[in-house]
């Protein structure tokens, strides 16, 4: 069950350079804009929206009180500031709660693999994200997958094995890997390489005057 996030936002004017006195004043500017919803920029609290952000996945449906008129929508994009690893804007897809959607989905790998357990090969990951269509409201924030069931070199997960429900179409292809144990790689042993000395040639102070 995915936890429910609002936004309090309002609407803003002064875009552009006057961006950098809103977040100044603890505002975070943003803009929500959508297949039937008119680009509006809009304003959070710098604080308590940077916080909330943290937990919310791109796949995360939460919901922006802009002014009283609530708003269902996605995260599209976070802009962050380099130096200060602090949010400077964000992007918020408005979506229909009734009309399908393409959206990625974070792939959560969870447990301990049998085989990497005994010490019999070792756990190679593969994607980290698949792309699904369907409602808004079947959207799963993660999709969570057990690898403990993976016991010998050679057992994988790909993607058709994903548990992600009736009503999720998986767009990404159904072969690509997603956890595989595979054998450990052997310790070769390195031959120390040769260094030859290199010559020194020092000359005495009175050879160098003559």
């Amino acid at each position: 069950m995915m936890e429910e996030y609002v936004f309090k936002a309002v609407k803003r004017t002064n875009i552009g350079k006057k961006s950098e006195q809103l977040r100044r004043a603890g505002q975070l500017p943003a803009i929500v804009y959508g297949k039937h919803y008119e680009p509006t920029p809009i304003t959070l609290d710098m604080r308590d929206a940077s916080r909330a952000l943290t937990k919310v996945s791109s796949s995360h449906l939460v919901t922006l009180d802009i002014e009283g008129t609530l708003v269902q929508a996605l995260v599209r994009q976070r802009q962050r500031n380099p130096l200060k690893d602090t949010l400077v804007h964000v992007d918020f897809l408005a979506v229909s709660m009734t009309e399908k959607l393409k959206a990625r989905v974070q792939i959560d790998l969870q447990g301990e693999s049998q085989a990497v357990k005994l010490n019999l090969g070792v756990l190679v990951t593969g994607l980290e994200q698949i792309e699904v269509e369907c409602l808004p409201g079947d959207l799963p924030e993660t999709i969570v997958v057990d690898v403990t069931n993976l016991k010998e070199v050679g057992d994988s997960i790909t993607v058709k094995d994903l548990p992600v429900g009736p009503k999720v179409e998986v767009l990404t292809d159904l072969d690509e890997m997603v956890a595989l144990i595979t054998y450990m790689a052997a310790e070769e042993e390195v031959e120390e390489p040769t260094v030859e000395e290199p010559e020194v040639i020092e000359k005495g102070k009175q050879e160098e005057e003559e």
